[in-house]
């Protein structure tokens, strides 16, 4: 299984509480409407956490599901909004290999 990790910097402007609300009620829509997206989860740092605001997982089956969904219309879409909302984004594509 193929996992995109994401770190993300807030907007400046954006609250703390601002863009929390954004990465976990809003932008969620567009992961929902990926094609072959298999999970997603949102970590959001502390107020004070440090250099980036949000850690977000997509977990694809391989490389073709990721492409594909990136490249589709939703996938253009999440990344128009993500790029209204964040001032930065790193994105690491990884295996995960779970130990416990």
């Amino acid at each position: 299984m193929l996992k995109v990790v994401s770190l993300l910097k807030r907007a400046e402007g954006l609250s703390h509480e601002e863009f929390a609300k954004w990465v976990v009620e809003d932008h969620v829509e567009f992961a929902r409407k990926l094609p072959g997206l298999r999970r997603y989860t949102v970590s959001v740092t502390n107020a004070d956490g440090g250099a980036y605001d949000s850690v977000n997982e997509l977990y694809f089956d391989d490389e073709d599901a990721r492409a594909a969904a990136f490249g589709s219309e939703h996938g253009k879409a999440a990344a128009a909004d993500a790029a209204a909302h964040t001032s930065q984004r790193i994105h690491l594509l990884t295996t995960e290999h779970a130990q416990l």
